[in-house]
């Protein structure tokens, strides 16, 4: 039974570097694996997490961590928000290290104190996306898995969980 119990992104970052060179290991064996089922057990472990988690409770995603904005994202959000491409990127919007863009400041600036998203029919496709444990090939973002178990409590569970399974 996957555990989804609530976290916060310090414990979540204790327990992932406590067991931090163990998954390592593990992950980058099943990588190299590429496991058939791997696709059909992560997604039933997604449902059975999600079936009992409330992002709502949680929402460590919008307060820690900043989602890549598209180009369509930006017109998308600007158009919602009734300003220019240039004015919402002017004032909500940096380019990372990687040259990509993402959001000045964390938390969101749309996460609402209740945690609800302001812009949440409109928001960004890698909040849409996330914590990306629904998706195909699974096996191709281990590393990214990795790092989301430092933020999500689910992803943090489903790795734990895969971690028990014989491979």
């Amino acid at each position: 039974m996957i555990d989804t119990t609530y976290k916060t992104p310090g414990e979540l970052k204790a327990l992932t570097g406590k067991n931090r060179a163990e998954t390592a290991s593990f992950l980058k064996k099943l990588r190299k694996k590429k496991p058939k089922q791997l696709d059909s057990i992560v997604h039933r472990l997604h449902r059975e997490a999600f079936e009992k988690f409330d992002c709502l409770n949680c929402a460590n995603c919008c307060k820690t961590i900043g989602p890549r904005l598209t180009d369509k994202d930006i017109e998308r959000l600007a158009k919602h928000l009734k300003v220019k491409p240039s004015g919402f990127i002017r004032q909500y919007v940096k380019v990372d290290e990687d040259n990509d863009y993402i959001f000045k400041e964390h938390p969101c600036p749309f996460l609402l104190p209740d945690n609800y998203c302001m812009v949440y029919e409109q928001r960004p496709k890698a909040c849409r996306e996330y914590p990306h444990t629904d998706r195909k090939r699974f096996y191709q973002i281990l590393n990214l898995s990795h790092k989301n178990c430092e933020t999500c409590p689910v992803v943090f569970g489903i790795v734990e969980e895969l971690k028990k399974q014989r491979w």
